[in-house]
């Protein structure tokens, strides 16, 4: 009987020490999916994507229909494809370009209707809403994960390549991306070079790499939120440490709000932090861009 019994507890004992590491990995996981951004974008966005705390942060998107100016356009990308995007053309003739870039839901409505209020407050700008899903658009979270896991790295370089060719050699460039969208407006700002004249990203992941942010020309415009368990206070703190060691300036606003705070057709808007961010975000485009 006792044989039994210590053959028993060895058991239990061995069964309570294989479930502690599985809870505790699961209870850190989407930190180890946040940390920072390295050479191997498209796998730790894939790793973002697919992890359900991730998606857990995103609530499914209310429905709403955007009914207003702008065009669908193709444009030619360094890959041999083509892309899509949404553009706002000024009314009078303009180098001034604003690039905005999407959730992680991909060119909606909703993106539309930002981009015209961009476009209507920054009066003679270019605004292009950048297609990076070609032409696929979520409506709930599981969706958007494997769309956003499923983007290859080389394919978002390349849209986000073709849209620069498109506005031109010429072309000043501002740029503003919400989460998914928030990360992709900072690489488009490095792709740019000397074009780039301003970066919003709003809770979109950094990039971390201080030998990149090196070749930034422009400053950045962060804004975050203190609630968001996806991009950080740590990360966010890291790279404002990431950017100073670059030489680069970056500005961060920090809202009492949570993830994805912003956006009118997430249950959890905040109309007050993003009617504030909003603001920020115009007059400092404005700025950039002498609109």
């Amino acid at each position: 009987m006792k044989i039994i019994f210590i053959s028993g507890l060895s058991f239990l004992l061995s069964l309570l020490t294989y479930l502690y590491p599985v809870q505790k990995s699961q209870q850190t996981e989407i930190v180890l999916c946040h940390a920072p951004a390295g050479p191997n974008v498209s796998h730790d966005m894939a790793q973002m994507a697919a992890d359900p705390a991730f998606q857990k942060l995103h609530e499914n998107p209310l429905l709403f229909t955007y009914v207003g100016a702008g065009d669908m356009i193709k444009f030619s990308t360094p890959d041999g494809q083509s892309a899509n995007g949404f553009l706002l053309k000024s009314k009078n003739p303009s180098n001034k370009w604003l690039l905005v870039y999407q959730e992680w839901w991909g060119l909606n409505d909703n993106i539309k209707q930002q981009s015209e209020a961009f476009y209507n407050d920054l009066k003679d700008v270019n605004v292009l809403a950048v297609d990076m899903y070609d032409g696929k658009v979520a409506t709930d979270r599981a969706e958007a994960g494997k769309l956003m896991s499923g983007a290859s790295k080389d394919r978002l370089t390349s849209i986000v390549k073709g849209a620069i060719a498109y506005a031109g050699p010429k072309a000043e460039f501002g740029s503003v991306g919400w989460c998914f969208g928030g990360m992709l407006s900072l690489q488009s700002a490095l792709q740019e070079g000397q074009q780039a004249k301003g970066c919003v990203m709003y809770y979109g992941r950094p990039e971390q790499d201080v030998e990149k942010l090196k070749t930034l020309q422009t400053d950045v415009l962060g804004i975050f939120g203190s609630k968001d368990k996806g991009i950080t206070p740590e990360s966010v703190k890291q790279f404002e440490e990431n950017m100073q060691k670059a030489g680069k300036k970056v500005t961060v606003k920090m809202y009492d709000a949570d993830h994805g705070f912003a956006n009118p057709s997430n249950p959890i808007y905040d109309k007050e932090a993003a009617t504030d961010a909003y603001k920020l975000s115009l007059a400092y485009l404005k700025e950039k861009l002498k609109a």
